[in-house]
């Protein structure tokens, strides 16, 4: 079958939520449910992002030379393409919660690319980032709104290691 590496791939969804126009950023790499939550609504209902499971592409194992890419769909399933084998088992499906005022329209922003590390100074990017969000989103009667994300990442034979990353998530009212 040829050469096989291993790769390990994760990252953190990070997260920002945001009350008014103008959007703020907010990171950490050391919280395992980052929890972000700003000022107050007009009706004095501040909105937050809670992530409750980080996209998680598990290992990958590159079969020979050459590129393979790993995806990972909202809907918990995957494939691979290329020289990868495979999707290992434990991949998994990032998701998060939203808590607001109940029935508000909001607009949730994901990164279209993100780029993770390894230890060793590699770097590889995860994009076609995708949920499984509503063109409209808008919390439910209790003000929450849960959906899931996943996205491709593209890897070749050099590509060995443990790659990790953040994934900025911003989130207002409409």
């Amino acid at each position: 079958m040829g050469d096989l590496r291993i790769l390990a791939l994760a990252f953190a969804a990070s997260t920002a939520a945001v009350v008014g126009l103008s959007p703020a950023r907010g990171q950490c790499r050391l919280c395992e449910k980052p929890r972000t939550a700003l000022s107050q609504a007009t009706d004095g209902v501040g909105i937050e992002l809670e992530i409750e499971t980080s996209l998680d592409f598990g290992r990958l194992i590159l079969a020979g030379q050459g590129q393979g890419a790993a995806v990972i769909r909202p809907d918990g399933s995957n494939a691979a393409e290329g020289a990868l084998a495979g999707v290992g088992p434990r991949a998994m499906v990032g998701s998060a919660v939203v808590h607001g005022s109940p029935g508000r329209a909001v607009r949730v922003e994901l990164p279209h690319r993100i780029d993770l590390f390894s230890l060793h100074g590699g770097r590889i990017t995860v994009d076609n980032v995708t949920s499984d969000l509503s063109s409209l989103p808008r919390l439910d009667s209790a003000g929450n709104l849960t959906f899931r994300f996943g996205g491709r990442v593209t890897v070749t034979g050099d590509s060995e290691g443990d790659y990790r990353g953040d994934m900025p998530i911003t989130v207002e009212y409409q």
